[in-house]
């Protein structure tokens, strides 16, 4: 007896068009999404058009629903991708799953890449002596390597990097033609055989193989000599950090007689974090720090016992510390097998160096050897710094691996702003519609190298992004390089006090529409009519900031010279206090302009009184880097915090300003048993 079998009804296939913006240019997302496809038997295709991506997928309803699921789920560690639009379309019955050439679309949503830490797999194959590029010092893939620094214009294709002028052999062509590899599209993707390499240059000595120049460089830190080594975003100076002729050579020679430097380990351990907690006491968000793969220098607190020089960071209670951030500096720190310096190759203030040749030339008479490298650097970016508060990483210094900083606003923009940042520490952002972009950090704007980068970054921002700003928001003072470059830019102007612009920044993090008291502490800065504000309290929200408190006004001696010389807030607190005190010289012309007030702005800004402080408990009267007043201040009074507190006398003006009197503070500090 026979039976009739029927096949099961096929179930419906329909066609959707998927769209998802995002981080998913330069991470390896269209390998992902191509091997996602071929593992759920979607058909269809996908294409890059420049910061989006657009996926063709037909297949049963399900098995769409999961693959939508798992592009979000599952993404690269490195991609942020957001599922923007879902729309039915045609069936168009393909055959298979392919990876469309790149599109540019005239409304694009782009996002650019920073550069990333090596991989775990790249890691693997730079180890294995089977691999083709073992030892290889710019092994990379689509989950590693540089983006930012390396792009010329986007799309992000080879072609647009600074890797077009490398050919790749047959073997690197196939890895990079082949979407079900890791490689597929990695556009820095190269090998010994096609890719960049190592120069060792030291008084007559250049040795042009890659693992000879590598030996070299080992053996010279190895001897106690400074390295200046090209990286992924400019070069280091390198020395050994446990010997101190070394370190000492090198503050010598910069000059950079106090400002802290920062120490790069070698990974050890399960974690890559044996060596730093040889030398420091990390917590889980500081040791996740360490590990993000910006690779950002982390301020940590050291132990009392390591075996780092003493002259690394004196008189501080922080300690920079971060892992190799390239593969080159990986090869170099695990042959070396100790912590090494790693301080940016600049001149104080100024942005990291990037060039062969002026490098050789600017630091020919601080580095003993040089490793240079021919692949390009198309812009600078110095190392971002990060610093853990209340639990949370905060970046205070965005650079390699953290910028460009992309962030979402809370609002629309009627149209595209550029703000030039201030004087010190300058950073740019370009915005418009819901979007903020903010630049690399570049520097003091006190060199014509300075305003030189400080111009490209202007110009790359607005080109990488396709923008073009229409207006130029800029800080009040005058003074400012950033002011006069917006001034002569031809378009609109809007200028903001430098303590409403920090006071803003809370508002933007937390999106709250109620009033804000923000307390704004800082250096000096400009404020309303011209006076010199820098410990005031705001009320209200961007825009619409009254001032409601500050500190009461003092007159440090000299001007802008305070900045430099805390003894001069000092002696202002003194003698407006009916006090005396000792200036270590030119007593009498000081105290008479002074008393004249000849060139002695009034200041409400807590870091003079701060750097007063510092020389009044007999730490530090003539600074030789910013800030070193407080933060030896801060280093000596570790684990002192809440120990001691003083009630400040508040008045009322007759503006209704509430002022705080700090003179009471004064026979606190005169009578300061610091060690």
């Amino acid at each position: 007896m026979s039976r009739n079998r029927t096949s099961p009804t096929p179930l419906p296939v329909e066609a959707r068009r998927l769209i998802l913006t995002g981080r998913v240019q330069g991470v390896g997302f269209q390998p992902f999404v191509y091997r996602l496809a071929r593992r759920l038997a979607i058909r269809g295709r996908v294409q890059n058009r420049l910061g989006t991506v657009v996926i063709h997928a037909e297949a049963e309803p399900a098995r769409l629903e999961t693959f939508q699921r798992a592009l979000l789920e599952e993404a690269p560690p490195l991609a942020s991708p957001v599922l923007t639009e879902v729309t039915a379309t045609e069936l168009q019955s393909p055959d298979g799953f392919l990876v469309q050439a790149s599109r540019i679309d005239a409304d694009a949503c782009i996002h650019v890449p920073p550069d990333y830490a090596p991989c775990a797999d790249c890691l693997r194959e730079l180890r294995d002596p089977r691999d083709r590029r073992y030892r290889y010092p710019f092994i990379n893939c689509t989950q590693c390597g540089p983006r930012y620094t390396l792009i010329t214009k986007l799309p992000y294709d080879r072609p647009n990097t600074g890797m077009a002028g490398f050919p790749l052999c047959p073997a690197c062509r196939a890895e990079y033609n082949n979407p079900a590899d890791r490689r597929f599209h990695a556009e820095p993707v190269a090998c010994p055989a096609c890719g960049p390499r190592l120069q060792f240059l030291e008084q007559e000595t250049e040795i042009n193989d890659n693992e000879a120049a590598l030996q070299a460089a080992v053996a010279a830190l190895q001897g106690g000599k400074i390295i200046a080594v090209k990286g992924v975003g400019g070069y280091h100076l390198l020395c050994d950090a446990t010997r101190d002729d070394a370190v000492a050579r090198l503050r010598e020679r910069k000059p950079r007689p106090h400002k802290p430097l920062a120490v790069m380990f070698p990974p050890r351990g399960a974690d890559d974090l044996d060596a730093i907690r040889e030398t420091a006491t990390l917590s889980g968000a500081e040791a996740a720090a360490l590990r993000d793969p910006a690779r950002p220098i982390v301020l940590v607190t050291p132990k009392d016992h390591h075996s780092l020089s003493n002259r690394i960071a004196p008189g501080m209670n922080r300690l920079g510390v971060f892992l190799p951030y390239s593969p080159l500096h990986h090869l170099l720190l695990e042959a070396v097998g100790r912590p090494l310096v790693a301080t940016s190759a600049n001149l104080s203030g100024e942005p990291v160096l990037t060039d062969h040749a002026e490098v050789q030339s600017r630091l020919s008479r601080v580095a003993d050897a040089f490793l240079h490298h021919d692949r390009p650097i198309l812009r600078p970016a110095d190392d971002s710094v990060t610093r853990v508060i209340a639990g949370i990483p905060r970046a205070l210094r965005l650079g390699r691996g953290l910028a460009p900083r992309e962030l979402a606003l809370p609002f629309r923009l009627a149209q595209p702003a550029l703000a030039v940042g201030g004087q010190m520490k300058n950073s740019i952002a370009l915005a418009w519609e819901d979007r903020l972009v903010i630049s690399p950090h570049i520097g003091d704007l006190d060199s014509p190298r300075s305003l030189a980068v400080f111009e490209q970054v202007i110009r790359d921002l607005q080109q990488l992004y396709r923008i073009d700003a229409e207006i130029v928001v800029c800080d009040a003072h005058p003074g400012y390089a950033s002011h006069r470059w917006a001034r002569q830019s031809g378009l609109p102007v809007r200028t903001v006090l430098h303590h409403h612009a920090h006071a803003a920044l809370l508002p933007l993090e937390y999106d709250k529409a109620q009033p804000w008291l923000v307390f704004t502490w800082d250096g000096v800065g400009y404020g309303e009519g011209g006076h010199l504000w820098g410990g005031e309290a705001l009320l209200g929200r961007p825009g619409r900031w009254q001032r409601v408190a500050s500190f009461k006004p003092f007159h440090p001696p000299g001007g802008e010279r305070a900045g430099r010389e805390p003894w001069r807030s000092a002696a202002a607190l003194c003698w407006e206090a009916g006090r005396d005190f000792l200036p270590p010289r030119e007593t009498e012309l000081v105290k008479t302009a002074w008393q004249k007030r000849l060139n002695c702005p009034a200041t409400t800004a807590a870091g003079r009184l701060f750097d007063a402080a510092a020389t009044l408990t007999g730490l530090v009267r003539v600074a030789s880097f910013e800030g070193q007043g407080p933060m030896w201040l801060e280093g000596i009074t570790t684990g002192e915090a809440g120990r001691y507190t003083e009630s400040l006398p508040l008045v009322v003006t007759d503006d209704g300003l509430i002022e705080a009197d700090w003179s009471p503070l004064l026979d606190w500090l005169a009578d300061a048993a610091l060690p």
